[in-house]
């Protein structure tokens, strides 16, 4: 069903001190962007989630309207096309209308089922046989009949951008409250979707250095995790990064750059974008394992805005999509061999 993108080489994880190096980009300028429709006026589209499978690339979207948040679905042979793609809104899905933002999508390999995962208060997910179908995808599910103490006050004050990763034992649900915290849940991969517990803070900084919209992978023949989190500082919001050498051991950074900087204004070569915020990886498959290949460009797909652009209001941000690409060697790329 599926033509996984094929990787290159062998890899030896300890040859190199890869925190030493950093990360340069080179951005596009912004691909998609949001398209008319009769029931409300769109100010944005953001949160980008992409597969790319049997020759396609296949994104799902925020849309931010006057109307609210919702979800909704493009796909396109190349990128010169991405920006003439028709964008599907899923509110015509049995997903329904209604708060449905940040998705995430994957291709659950046991159970050859399609999973989109959001937020619509609480994690939700709704599956599909066929992803390029958007009228396909099922009604709304929770993944937790009641939210863990540790979200709800005095502990703490929700949770948003849900990530689902696993390895071939556990699958592992990341969040981030706004708040400082990065979060972890866990189920036996034979349970998935069900069985989520264990729900417990897996990094602490201060709110503005570990903010939201969280994504972790795993590189490629090796036993190294990364995850990025965005931060906000006054040049916008950019992404940090941290490794480890499994899901549930403990992050390091991963990155010589201050504040151990994934993507910024610092070292994107772009000239459109006040933020480099939330996005996902282009992947080298499709499956739970969300894993990248080390011996290929990397590329990222990311929300930005026009920096002139002033709102009064968090949801009228113009946000766009577009791509940033590796230039030069980084931290991942060392672990190629």
């Amino acid at each position: 069903m599926m033509a996984a993108l094929t990787g290159c080489g062998s890899i030896n994880a300890a040859a190199t001190d890869t925190a030493q190096a950093v990360f340069n980009w080179t951005s596009s300028a912004p691909l998609i962007s949001p398209q008319p429709i009769p029931s409300q006026t769109i100010y944005g589209v953001k949160d980008p989630s992409i597969v790319y499978v049997d020759g396609k690339y296949h994104v799902f979207m925020t849309t931010a309207g006057s109307a609210g948040w919702g979800l909704a679905y493009t796909s396109f042979d190349k990128w010169s096309d991405a920006s003439s793609a028709k964008i599907v809104p899923l509110d015509k899905s049995p997903i329904g209308p209604g708060y449905r933002a940040a998705p995430q999508v994957f291709y659950f390999a046991p159970q050859k089922k399609w999973y989109l995962i959001y937020q619509g208060g609480d994690p939700l997910y709704s599956t599909s046989d066929n992803i390029g179908d958007p009228t396909s995808w099922s009604a709304p599910k929770p993944f937790f009949s009641v939210a863990p103490d540790i979200i709800k006050p005095p502990q703490g004050q929700g949770w948003l951008d849900f990530w689902v990763i696993c390895d071939d034992k556990k699958c592992y649900l990341f969040n981030t409250d706004d708040h400082g915290r990065l979060l972890r849940s866990e189920t036996d991969i034979r349970q998935f979707p069900h069985g989520f517990h264990n729900t417990v803070a897996v990094m602490t900084e201060k709110t503005e250095d570990l903010f939201e919209a969280s994504n972790t992978y795993r590189i490629a023949g090796t036993h190294t995790y990364i995850t990025l989190v965005e931060a906000v500082s006054p040049k916008g919001r950019y992404f940090r990064i941290w490794k480890s050498d499994s899901l549930d051991g403990k992050w390091e950074p991963f990155s010589s750059a201050p504040m151990n900087a994934f993507a910024s204004r610092d070292n994107v070569k772009q000239s459109w974008s006040h933020d480099i915020s939330h996005g996902e990886m282009v992947r080298t498959n499709a499956d739970q394992t969300m894993t990248i290949d080390p011996c290929r460009q990397l590329e990222y797909l990311y929300q930005g805005n026009d920096p002139a652009v002033r709102v009064d209001d968090y949801i009228k941000l113009p946000y766009r999509l577009g791509l940033i690409t590796a230039r030069g060697d980084n931290p991942v790329s060392a672990l190629c061999r």
